[in-house]
């Protein structure tokens, strides 16, 4: 301060230099600092190539792209019921440019103990879809509807066996949940998230709980029919097919998907993105890709986002005790 007050001159000249230097390109100032300039985004994704996650997780990128001016790249990083890509993505530098593609999963794997960690660790980004599980069974099977499945396994405990995308993911949980409301007993398998369609069209399991995203071709072309959607209300991509709960199964597990990054991440780079997951769901290309998928946009802000994925958690942790799923010690 004393050499300021000696050199007026000199101290304010070198403050306007430093004021330059600071706002210009070449200074690294605020250009430099501008999110996300040209530098690509990488999206986790948790499931395997082709499955719904990884479906829909691209049609979002290819909308956020257009909108950021930045290649948004969707990463696969299977393995876990998620487990896997949520460690990597809650370890990157909260700086936008590492995003997860999160579901209820972040819940379910965390209490069934896959994850060290919560919902936390993330800032909710937006949530941008809703899927509403399926039991599904291939066409040419005798089983017309939930009720004719549920009295076959009421016949034979144990014998009918129901395929999901592995231990603690929500089509696992959403399994138990949807048979022990039923008051029947099948044998649920495990599987990695891409092979449980091919494990139903080739005759290894009588049934499936999985998402509509990974069975829209087959439900097209007819070599699979959807018994019941897990929902609270008709799912409007399956009009004429009834809920569990219309059915007397009294169970509805939707999913949503969104956009989660690492804890930490600036205010103004979350509100980037999230202006940019909004630009991409209200896009017509995003309606139409979504409606190939029976899959059904909800665009949700972050912070009531946020809210939901924290009423969620409490929700789902009480099911899973319930079912005797949940091993983590909160």
């Amino acid at each position: 301060m004393k050499s300021c007050k000696s050199s007026l001159r000199r101290c304010g000249a070198g403050t306007a230099l430093g004021l330059a230097l600071a706002l210009s390109p070449a200074g690294g100032g605020a250009a430099q600092s501008e999110f996300p300039g040209k530098r690509p985004i990488q999206m986790t994704v948790l499931f395997p190539t082709g499955t719904s996650a990884d479906l829909t997780a691209r049609m979002l990128a290819e909308g956020m792209s257009k909108h950021l001016h930045t290649n948004v790249v969707v990463v696969n990083r299977p393995g876990g019921g998620g487990a896997v890509g949520y460690k990597y993505a809650a370890a990157q530098t909260p700086d936008g440019y590492n995003i997860v593609w999160n579901s209820n999963s972040i819940s379910t794997t965390y209490h069934t103990g896959a994850l060290s960690f919560d919902y936390r660790a993330f800032e909710p980004v937006a949530r941008a879809l809703v899927e509403s599980p399926l039991l599904v069974v291939k066409a040419d099977t005798p089983w017309k509807s939930l009720r004719e499945f549920v009295v076959e396994a009421k016949r034979a405990p144990g014998r009918l066996t129901v395929g999901n995308s592995g231990t603690g993911s929500h089509t696992h949980f959403s399994s138990v949940a949807l048979f022990k409301a039923a008051g029947a007993e099948v044998l649920d398998v495990p599987f990695a998230a891409a092979q449980v369609v091919p494990s139903l069209l080739g005759g290894h399991v009588n049934a499936v709980v999985q998402l509509p995203g990974a069975l829209a071709g087959h439900i097209k072309s007819g070599t699979v029919r959807v018994l019941a959607a897990l929902s609270t209300r008709r799912d409007p991509s399956f009009p004429a097919v009834a809920t569990a709960i219309e059915q007397g199964v009294n169970v509805a597990a939707e999913l949503w998907r969104g956009v989660a990054a690492p804890k930490g991440t600036p205010q103004a780079t979350i509100t980037r993105l999230e202006a940019a997951v909004r630009a991409a769901v209200e896009s017509e290309d995003f309606h139409k890709s979504a409606e190939r998928l029976f899959v059904t946009p909800a665009y949700l802000p972050g912070r009531p986002f946020g809210e939901v994925i924290a009423k969620e958690d409490v929700e789902i942790a009480r099911e899973l005790q319930g079912l005797g799923l949940k091993k983590s010690a909160n």
